[in-house]
């Protein structure tokens, strides 16, 4: 199962970088969970220095900005 983290304070953006990333997997047909991440120390001790950020199975793979459904697809295939 894929695993997406989403890094933020609970902004618009970090609202949609979540629907993006659950939209990407699932027009892939990707089995997968998101959560959310809005404690400052936990973002911190991520690595992220710039938020929204997205992880993907433990790895930031987008941060400072929300990608496009497409951008994310890309990495998943």
């Amino acid at each position: 199962m894929l695993e997406f983290k989403v890094y933020g304070t609970g902004c618009a953006k970090c609202v949609k970088l979540a629907e993006v990333a659950d939209a990407a997997a699932t027009e892939l047909g990707l089995e997968h969970s998101l959560e959310k991440i809005t404690d400052a120390n936990t973002i911190i001790d991520a690595g992220v220095v710039r938020t929204p950020a997205l992880a993907v199975d433990g790895s930031i793979r987008f941060a400072g900005r929300v990608p496009s459904v497409a951008d994310v697809k890309a990495i998943l295939s």
